[in-house]
């Protein structure tokens, strides 16, 4: 079986932070820092791909696959901010219809600029998320570094 290709990595959030250009995403990178770690009560950890965690859980599927995955976080990409609400098992609609704009896909949601969305209602959305989450899979407040190969 194929091994995860996001993994936590032995990295702290400023060092993350300091890799983002100066500018908006590195403002919104900070802002969502705060967000996330006031509505989860966890400390961020930086996953492989710039994914900024907070909180894991251990999964195993039908199929066998296992894994550890982050609760919930974001990555502040250049063109948009990925927000990872897990793992995607409910329609949060009436949430999503008042956040303002964003797209998303099966488990994220993705923002243009945090300063057109109710960051109230986002943080809404994590607690909701993470709600859901642990009804399906303990929640705990860090995933173990994998010190098993490259990273």
């Amino acid at each position: 079986m194929a091994e995860a290709k996001t993994k936590v990595l032995n990295v702290d959030f400023p060092g993350c932070v300091a890799e983002i250009p100066t500018g908006p995403r590195r403002a919104e990178a900070q802002q969502l820092d705060d967000l996330f770690r006031r509505v989860t009560g966890f400390e961020p950890q930086v996953w492989t791909g710039g994914i900024v965690g907070y909180g894991a859980y251990d999964y195993t599927y039908a199929s066998g696959r296992s894994g550890t995955w982050m609760a919930t976080g974001f990555a502040p990409r250049k063109a948009k901010l990925s927000i990872y609400i897990m793992p995607g098992y409910t329609d949060f609609g009436p949430i999503l219809e008042r956040l303002g704009p964003h797209t998303k896909g099966k488990s994220c949601l993705y923002i243009t600029r945090l300063e057109r969305v109710d960051l109230d209602l986002l943080a809404e959305l994590i607690a909701a998320g993470l709600r859901d989450l642990a009804t399906r899979w303990p929640v705990r407040p860090r995933a173990e570094l994998d010190n098993t190969g490259p990273l």
